[in-house]
């Protein structure tokens, strides 16, 4: 698959934004247990972060094919590096809380904001149908791969800790001072696309969307909400907190680990493509997911961090096949000219649904108890999930399945 200037600027800045959300995905609860917040806390600032980026979909969804898509994607950019650098000065509940939201930071340690849903729209425009699928495991391959990344250097406040002296409090804040650069250079990237990316000019206005793409979107938007609000209990933040409580593990083990988890995300992005070129789209989100979750219901009876480790690696392998095929189908069933607005209502209700679980998960876990119920009610929604998706769209393959069946496909092809 050749790769355009604009692609590669894309999968550029998509890599390096996700660098710093693995790092916030493993880091910010640890982060802000340190500097003295509760659990319950402690949820609702990872709530908050999400809730950000909520709406940010929401402004991408209505207002970026019009003010342009190169000037929302620098403005995002901008305002995730200021949150960091508010995060890593922070001290009080309601400057982080504020920090998070206008921030956009990501404690579920998956980049999906606003910015993902445009540059979602973005790239089926640069390639063929036959290759929608590819290029966006390739997508979510930089993204997956930038995350697990982010995740590795997670360990950086405990390398600061022991070779620059650093306190604890203050190796956090440095490593979150790293993370708002990071962010402020992915921004910067965008300053390289072309006019190519954008949808329309002042005289070629927006078509409307038509009635049946309305239709096949707010559906497949209401089951994507349950899916993301099963995810909303299982934020990496939360995970690595459930780690950190159920075995005494810190950074030091929890970033490796996260970071391996990141690569078997990554690893199997192109496999994706492979069999949904073979079996079909729906088929692949559906059969890779429902295993991916079976396996997370069984980390809790780990009986050591070891094996729960290796549970949660195994379901890794799965759990994001469901991923390029999930956007590849959503934006092959609706036109082209409505591909923002498909990218940004689908993602804009999984990532208002991934804030709603966080504050309640975050509560369940201040107990003993009750320190596992967020993986099992997360697990437990996505299954649910799965099954009623492959009910309501088993009989509606992408155009391209629809044309010749399910065909074999290679990104060097085309």
């Amino acid at each position: 698959m050749r790769v355009t200037r604009d692609l590669g600027l894309v999968y550029a800045a998509a890599f390096l934004r996700s660098v710093g959300v693995g790092l916030t995905g493993v880091l910010l609860a640890l982060y802000l247990a340190q500097a003295g917040l509760s659990a319950g806390a402690i949820g609702a600032i990872v709530a908050a972060g999400l809730a950000g980026g909520a709406a940010a979909t929401l402004l991408v969804t209505l207002g970026a094919d019009r003010l342009g898509r190169r000037v929302t994607l620098l403005t995002l950019g901008a305002l995730t590096a200021a949150g960091g650098v508010a995060l890593a000065l922070a001290s009080d509940f309601w400057v982080f809380f504020a920090a998070a939201f206008f921030g956009m930071v990501n404690g579920m340690g998956r980049d999906r904001g606003g910015a993902v849903a445009l540059e979602q729209a973005m790239l089926p425009e640069t390639v063929s149908a036959e290759r929608r699928t590819w290029a966006l495991a390739f997508y979510n391959l930089a993204l997956d791969t930038g995350g697990a990344l982010g995740s590795l250097a997670a360990a950086l406040p405990f390398v600061f800790r022991e070779s620059r002296s650093f306190g604890t409090l203050d190796s956090y804040r440095a490593t979150f001072g790293l993370y708002a650069a990071l962010m402020l250079v992915a921004a910067a990237l965008y300053l390289g696309l072309t006019a190519r990316v954008e949808v329309h000019t002042g005289q070629r206005p927006v078509p409307p969307v038509s009635p049946e793409s309305k239709r096949i979107v707010y559906k497949l938007s209401a089951l994507f909400t349950l899916d993301s609000i099963g995810g909303g209990f299982l934020a990496n933040t939360l995970l690595a907190y459930w780690f950190f409580r159920r075995f005494g593990v810190g950074e030091e083990w929890l970033g490796p680990l996260f970071f391996a988890a990141g690569l078997a995300n990554a690893g199997l992005h192109l496999g994706a493509a492979w069999l949904g070129g073979r079996i079909g789209l729906v088929n692949t989100m559906v059969f890779t997911h429902i295993p991916a979750n079976l396996l997370l219901l069984a980390v809790p009876f780990a009986p050591s961090f070891g094996w729960a480790a290796a549970l949660f690696l195994v379901r890794e392998c799965l759990i994001r096949m469901d991923v390029p095929t999930r956007q590849s189908y959503t934006l092959a069933v609706v036109a082209p000219s409505e591909r923002t607005f498909a990218s940004g209502v689908t993602n804009l209700t999984r990532n208002a649904s991934w804030a709603v679980a966080p504050s309640l998960a975050g509560w369940l876990m201040q107990s003993a108890a009750t320190l596992s119920a967020p993986l099992f009610f997360g697990s437990g929604l996505k299954i649910v999930y799965d099954l009623l998706l492959y009910r309501a769209f088993r009989h509606l393959p992408a155009p391209e399945e629809r044309k010749a069946g399910p065909s074999p496909a290679s990104p060097g092809s085309g």
